[in-house]
């Protein structure tokens, strides 16, 4: 079972597409090259690797809570660190 994580601006983004006439709109070609124009940019956000040294112990755990969270073992670090640093990585 995959989980997707989705923090409160994006929700909040998914919510105010909820309201949008899209049939109003489909003829408006100057907001559609906007949209267009928008969403490459959203897309091509760039990434940095980063290299982190870690014991093999502490590595074969995040492997396996990342298995049983469905996500290969970067994606699931890359998703603690962005609850992290967005404060939404709670202790339990």
């Amino acid at each position: 079972m995959k989980t997707k994580y989705i923090d409160n601006e994006e929700k909040a983004l998914m919510e105010s597409l909820d309201n949008i006439d899209f049939n109003s709109i489909q003829n408006d070609i100057e907001n559609i090259k906007k949209l267009q124009t928008s969403a490459k940019k959203y897309i091509k956000q760039k990434e940095t690797k980063m290299n982190i040294k870690i014991s093999s112990n502490e590595f074969e755990k995040i492997k396996q809570r990342a298995e049983l969270e469905g996500l290969k073992y970067q994606t699931f670090v890359r998703s603690v660190l962005h609850k992290y640093i967005t404060g939404q990585l709670v202790d339990i």
